[in-house]
Order: structure tokens, then sequence, then C-alpha cells
């Protein structure tokens, strides 16, 4: 069983994004591992592995334009079913 089971990813559109700030702030207030924020400060991508993923698209959805958004079960993968 994996301790947390969905792989979120997904990039932010907007004006002035802080990939610090955002990596601190989803650290601080969403559970999860494996996270990476990178980019520039017009366009972030995020990689994070949780069992709130509907957390951070709406910390995100705050920040900016999100789009190519996928949430996939790592767990059913894991157990050879589609993800």
């Amino acid at each position: 069983m994996l301790e947390y089971k969905f792989d979120t990813q997904l990039l932010i559109e907007g004006e002035g994004l802080s990939e610090d700030a955002i990596h601190d702030y989803i650290t601080q207030n969403i559970q999860g591992d494996c996270l990476l924020a990178v980019g520039s400060e017009s366009l972030i991508k995020i990689h994070f592995h949780t069992n709130t993923p509907w957390k951070v698209l709406e910390y995100a959805a705050s920040l900016g334009e999100i789009y190519d958004v996928v949430v996939e079960n790592m767990q059913r993968q894991a157990d050879g079913l589609q993800g």
C-alpha cells in the first residue's frame, strides 16, 4: 500500500509566481512527498504525490490559470490496473 497514492501534475500560468513560495506553501499545508515546483515567474510546473490532489489544484488555481492537469492513481498502477 502506497502512503500517497495520487501523482498530481499540472502547470500554473500567472504573473509573479515563485517556485520557493509555492514549494513552501504545499510543503507546509498539504501532506505528500516527491514535490517539484519548477519554472519561471510566469509558468510553474508542479509534480506532487498526495492523497488530496484537490487541495493542490485549489491552491494552484488561486495563483493563476491551471492546465495540463494529470492526476494518476499510483496504487491502481502498482496493483497492475489502469491508473
